[in-house]
């Protein structure tokens, strides 16, 4: 049978599309590293569940061991049962499952892509059985080089993707995710969106970590606004740019639940960073500080559309400086999907939650596109 690509909404006459309402899908990353903080009830804010992960290997199957008699740490989590009670919930309120598979190494990525067809149908044939074991009814595919690529390379990812979605249809295993970072829109990195869009079924487009533990100056971790004047790129930027090359309805918008916090010797936002003070700020760790500290209070940036607290250390005559997302912020990432009829959001990771920042999913969830 000849597959046929389908008509998008986007792609429709406009009398047809006001007959195809659908709910908005919201996923809820779950690292393996995180399951013991991931304590609530997550099925009235997600459709979908995605288990990070698996990690690809150089000839495209999965690695199950780090070395001789050790399990890779994702691999031995799933394999063990570790993750049977989350999946066993989510298929009890009807919550899709996914599979997270990642690589980040860019000899590895090398590798994989070397030979982009037999690498592709090797991953398909190894996780086709354990997509059915579980349940899992997506594939997410992870690959993060963010080294300028040459055209040719590009040409290799595209068709090594081309060929995973092949096989996953021929086994109906079900839908294709991929994910990306919204820089790929504007520069030349190994993910060609514009090509790549085109056959998978949704894109998260990863608009966090525009500041990070090695930023030079503080500053939110994924703000809505700023670019051109605090920022070289923004959430909105990378929106924007990625509606010019694919429908809205495949993008879902990558929302952070961590910011992260930097020592300073200024007392203002944007100060510059001390070497080496950045670490990660869960959403769950900055309330639980606000609740502990009684001169703290935090403020909106503008721009950002994010929360951040400055507050001064009495030991080393230094500051501190919290950049984090809230429940506010999570209002604000909505309007943005629906100002621009995006397809859902998505959020990174399930753990880092506090007790209030996900609350505003649970409506967007059931309401229409």
């Amino acid at each position: 049978m000849k597959y046929i690509m389908p008509l998008y909404r986007s792609q429709l006459p406009h009398k047809l599309t006001s007959f195809i309402p659908q709910k908005h899908h919201v996923i809820g990353f779950l690292p393996y590293w995180l399951t013991s903080k991931a304590d609530k009830n997550y099925n009235k804010y997600i459709t979908t569940l995605t288990y990070f992960g698996l990690t690809i290997g150089p000839e495209g199957k999965i690695i199950k061991f780090d070395a001789p008699g050790e399990k890779e740490p994702g691999w031995y989590a799933l394999e063990s049962g570790k993750m049977d009670e989350f999946f066993k919930n989510a298929k009890k309120d009807d919550i899709n499952l996914s599979l997270l598979l990642f690589n980040g190494d860019e000899t590895a990525i090398s590798a994989l892509l070397s030979d982009p067809i037999p690498h592709a149908q090797n991953l398909v044939s190894e996780v086709a059985p354990i997509m059915k074991q579980y349940g899992f009814k997506d594939l997410n595919l992870d690959i993060e080089s963010v080294s300028t690529a040459s055209d040719e390379a590009r040409q290799r990812f595209t068709a090594f993707v081309k060929e995973v979605k092949k096989n996953i249809n021929k086994q109906k295993l079900g839908t294709l995710t991929i994910d990306a970072s919204p820089t790929a829109l504007v520069k030349k990195y190994l993910i060609n969106l514009t090509d790549v869009s085109q056959l998978a079924d949704y894109i998260v487009l990863m608009t966090y970590d525009f500041h990070y533990p090695g930023s030079y100056v503080t500053g939110a971790v994924s703000p809505i606004g700023g670019a051109g004047t605090n920022a070289e790129f923004d959430t909105l930027t990378g929106v924007k740019e990625a509606l010019r090359v694919m429908p809205s309805e495949k993008i879902l918008l990558g929302t952070p639940l961590y910011g992260y916090e930097w020592e300073t010797l200024g007392d203002t936002p944007r100060s510059a960073v001390i070497p080496g003070t950045g670490i990660t700020d869960s959403n769950r760790r900055a309330e639980s500080f606000l609740a502990s500290c009684a001169t703290c209070s935090a403020q909106i940036d503008s721009e950002a559309k994010e929360s951040y607290v400055i507050y001064k250390d009495q030991q080393y005559e230094t500051y501190h400086q919290m950049f984090f997302p809230d429940a506010q912020a999570t209002e604000e990432k909505i309007k943005l999907a629906n100002n621009y009829q995006l397809g859902g959001i998505a959020v990174w990771a399930l753990g880092y939650d506090g007790e209030s920042i996900l609350n505003p999913l649970e409506n967007y969830k059931e309401s229409l596109e």
